[in-house]
């Protein structure tokens, strides 16, 4: 049963009273992402989509986005600790570079699937038709909610802990993500063999407003890797980051 149809008894604010089932189906994620809520309404504003909180005539602030604007200033503060920190030689604009690449939409929606918070999702019915549950701006979006829910119910050092564990701690690989495409080229033009990069479109797919690309990464004509993405662009960086990880023998 999906995560909609466990809540379809909410309705103008969040439900007083949940079924056995509920309880059961919200402790998996709040097991996945190591923290226990003491307000969980503050745990399923993080997870209502606005399509959803629409649909269900509820007021513009139960959806998530006021925690997601919280949840990003948080994200971004403990982002730039981290990063301060571990390049204490690099300058202003190298550290500006790599916490983009820890805090973009399609690194966090990369964290968000570890967690499957996709699955856990309050959408409307089209939202949910349509992809959004994978879609990498609504993931993202949630995972900040995430981020200003437990802020707020827990403090800066809770939030800050989640953020270490499930974002920073993977943070040599999600760094990968802003410019996979000149790391992996750096890499090849260090080997005598002066090796070709080459990218192919594999296929194109769904509408205009949410499409999908797959591209797969050659090098001297031996595919080495396969990315996809909501651009091409994307999906080249993801091809180069996983092409990264495997010359790299990960």
């Amino acid at each position: 049963m999906g995560f909609n149809s466990i809540y379809f008894f909410i309705f103008g604010g969040f439900a007083v009273k949940w079924k056995k089932k509920s309880d059961t189906f919200l402790s998996e994620l709040k097991k996945r992402i190591g923290y226990s809520f003491k307000n969980e309404k503050l745990l399923l504003q993080a997870l209502s989509h606005s399509s959803y909180t629409n649909e269900m005539k509820m007021r513009r602030d139960e959806n998530n986005e006021r925690l997601e604007f919280l949840g990003d200033a948080v994200l971004e503060l403990v982002a730039s600790d981290y990063v301060y920190h571990k390049y204490k030689d690099l300058p202003e604009g190298d550290l500006t570079k790599i916490r983009a690449g820890i805090v973009c939409e399609q690194s966090l929606s990369v964290c968000a699937r570890d967690l499957n918070i996709g699955e856990f999702l309050l959408l409307g019915k089209g939202e949910d038709l349509t992809g959004g549950r994978q879609r990498e701006s609504i993931l993202s979006d949630a995972l900040e909610a995430i981020i200003g829910a437990i802020y707020l119910d827990g403090g800066f050092a809770s939030a800050k802990e989640f953020i270490k564990e499930k974002i920073l701690k993977n943070a040599e690989h999600r760094e990968l993500f802003f410019d996979s495409k000149t790391i992996l080229q750096e890499m090849i033009q260090n080997d005598d063999n002066r090796q070709k990069i080459r990218y192919k479109l594999i296929s194109e797919e769904g509408p205009d407003h949410n499409k999908s690309f797959t591209m797969a990464l050659y090098i001297d004509n031996k595919h080495i890797s396969t990315g996809v993405g909501k651009t091409k662009k994307a999906a080249e960086q993801e091809a180069a980051m996983q092409a990264i990880k495997i010359l790299k023998g990960e």
